[in-house]
């Protein structure tokens, strides 16, 4: 009896990944991010890993509420969200960041956060043009904003300053929901983490 339960021990361990990293995925409204999060979360979490995904809409309901979409606001909930982040995988989960973070010196912050910590942050831009973001527009984003009912869109009317040197950029309307999720898998795989 012993022997059969160090077996199920050993053979849980096996399959049970604890090298944590935040994969911050940033981008445009509609441009892929949170749709490949998912897609990658699924196929890391069949090979053992833990995973989270820390959804952008789900952060600002439960975690930054009352925050608005100043550029000081914005601040604040990236970094929020990069605290979060960078303590799941500091404790051996996988944290995918599907984000707009539309500031270079906010994605910086959470980088340098990460860093001081010891923590692996990957930075992934999902480059999709705001003309094939705005033919998808998920939520009805981009409508609102043409129709005068909404300000302040990201890549519109507020900026969105592109990472310059990314550790990936993905051009999702050139790829399948696999072959993006395919690509940061990759990603991770060189860099000993899936």
């Amino acid at each position: 009896m012993l022997s059969v339960l160090s077996t199920i021990t050993s053979t849980h361990r096996e399959n049970h990944v604890t090298t944590g990293a935040t994969v911050w995925l940033t981008g445009l409204p509609s441009a892929g991010k949170t749709t490949i999060a998912h897609e990658l979360a699924g196929r890391l979490r069949a090979e053992g890993h833990r995973v989270e995904v820390l959804d952008g809409d789900e952060i600002r309901e439960f975690l930054s509420a009352g925050l608005g979409f100043s550029r000081e606001d914005r601040h604040t909930n990236v970094r929020r969200i990069g605290f979060v982040a960078e303590l799941l995988a500091r404790n051996g989960v996988k944290a995918l960041v599907p984000v707009i973070a539309p500031y270079t010196d906010s994605r910086d912050a959470v980088r340098a956060w990460h860093a001081k910590n010891g923590t692996t942050y990957l930075e992934v831009h999902v480059a999709t043009p705001v003309e094939v973001c705005s033919v998808r527009d998920v939520k009805g984003l981009y409508a609102r904003q043409a129709a005068g009912e909404l300000t302040g869109l990201t890549g519109v009317d507020d900026p969105y300053e592109e990472p310059r040197t990314p550790d990936l950029r993905i051009e999702s309307q050139h790829q399948t929901v696999g072959e993006s999720a395919g690509s940061v898998h990759a990603l991770l795989s060189e860099r000993g983490l899936a």
